[in-house]
């Protein structure tokens, strides 16, 4: 339920890829959304796209091996490890992902230098992703092979990929994607690599003021009315922006070209802060791993699915809201939750889920552009909603255009506390999914407004 949902608040994506060597495969754009009555009087349409990005895919072996187990010994299946995140990725007109290590045929490897089984694009694609940055800093542990073989992998699998690449005119072509009629931009760096040095001067983008702004101009100039920039930058298990990030974010954000800043690397939540009027995503954690309280902080295992809405319009392109969706990874299965609503389903881990969503909204922050989902977590004492339909009346609730009336469907979804929640909408299903995900991430209680 909670995909079908999810597609009203945030239309599933169809994007087309250009500017990058190995032939991604081209989507159908989709459909431009309908401009506002303000612009229709103007003129001057305005087109919301809301775009994802989550922090490092980082396949540890214990990874990897429960991926052979999940595809019956034979082969390797990433993909049900996401399946509990996944309507919130396919939900979003862009889907982002960070690639933190690289995929090659050779037998899998772990910490400290990885070698990811391939399969995993195959669960990128199957998830919803649609281009994923892999400049990081385990992005050269299995040298140009690596990288060739990591592109590869992505390409046969149809995701587009920004941050290395296999050849010198390969790094001089951004990757640009049209969604919803509208260029936009994808570009990746990476601070640092372990300390090894690139087999060749573009196999992988490092992070400098200098190359990001030149990057995005071009980009600007080749027709992208959206710049994302994706760094992975920070210090380790430090929640507190580095000096570097920050020195390096003030810059990128004084540029006209440059719409947002987004970032992994230090393995648990960094703040969402507004610099330069612009806001940037300074660190979402893990999405997958298998670091624990064994060698790192219990905040290793938590992570944010961000959603950012960007408004496109006349004046250019910015960053409008923020909305994140605190994860958590659970083991020894390693499936990714929902930290803000899987407690209520998971009772076992409840405690962590809630310590975990608790963690990653202190961390990220909250303001009148940044929210959590949910918005608040429920009361552990209170029963969860079950939004049963008690009344339904068909009256007259407002005056229509031009003098007509307006008719539309009261619904009272009530729970199994002493809350009561009256809708009174035209369009009243939608108003109850979009306000009670908004308050308590319930869309997947709701009964009885399948279709409006």
């Amino acid at each position: 339920m909670l995909a079908g949902v999810l597609a009203l608040a945030i239309a599933p994506c169809a994007c087309t890829a250009s500017g990058r060597p190995g032939g991604h495969a081209s989507r159908p754009a989709r459909a431009t959304a309908a401009p506002s009555p303000q612009h229709r009087r103007s003129g001057r349409p305005s087109v919301q796209l809301v775009v994802e990005a989550s922090g490092d895919l980082l396949i540890h072996s214990a990874v990897f091996d429960r991926a052979r187990v999940l595809g019956g010994g034979r082969h390797y299946d990433f993909a049900p490890m996401f399946t509990q995140v996944k309507p919130y990725i396919q939900g979003a007109d862009m889907a982002l992902c960070h690639v933190e290590t690289p995929m090659t045929p050779a037998p899998p490897t772990g910490y400290p230098t990885f070698n990811t089984p391939p399969a995993l694009a195959a669960a990128i694609a199957q998830t919803g992703w649609r281009a994923c940055s892999t400049a990081g800093t385990h992005s050269l542990d299995q040298g140009q092979t690596g990288v060739d073989d990591t592109i590869r992998a992505l390409d046969h699998a149809g995701v587009a990929h920004a941050g290395t690449f296999s050849s010198a005119a390969a790094r001089t072509t951004p990757l640009i994607m049209t969604v919803k009629g509208v260029r936009v931009a994808f570009l990746a760096y990476t601070e640092q690599t372990n300390g090894i040095p690139s087999p060749h001067p573009w196999s992988v983008n490092r992070a400098s003021a200098a190359q990001i702004l030149s990057d995005a101009h071009r980009a600007h100039t080749d027709g992208a009315k959206v710049v994302i920039v994706n760094i992975h930058w920070g210090d380790q298990y430090v929640a507190r922006p580095s000096s570097f990030q920050l020195a390096l974010a003030r810059a990128l954000t004084r540029s006209p070209d440059i719409t947002a800043v987004i970032g992994q690397h230090v393995h648990i939540v960094q703040p969402i802060r507004i610099i330069n009027g612009k806001l940037v995503v300074f660190g979402e954690g893990n999405l997958i791993s298998n670091q624990t309280t064994a060698c790192c902080p219990a905040a290793a295992r938590d992570g944010m699915i961000v959603l950012l809405t960007i408004t496109v319009d006349s004046r250019g392109a910015r960053v409008t809201f923020i909305r994140y969706v605190p994860i958590w990874v659970r083991h020894p299965d390693f499936v990714v939750l929902p930290a803000g609503t899987a407690w209520r389903t998971d009772p076992a881990d409840a405690a962590a889920l809630r310590a975990s969503y608790e963690r990653t909204v202190a961390a990220a922050g909250r303001g009148p552009l940044i929210q959590p989902i949910p918005a608040h977590l429920l009361s552990a004492a209170r029963p969860r909603i079950t939004s049963q339909r008690t009344g339904r009346q068909r009256k007259r609730i407002a005056p229509g255009v031009g003098g007509r009336p307006r008719w539309g469907w009261e619904r009272r979804l009530v729970t199994d506390g002493d809350s009561t929640a009256v809708v009174r909408h035209a369009r009243s299903c939608r108003s109850a999914w979009l306000r009670l995900t908004r308050d308590f991430g319930e869309l997947q209680h709701i009964s009885g407004c399948s279709a409006f």
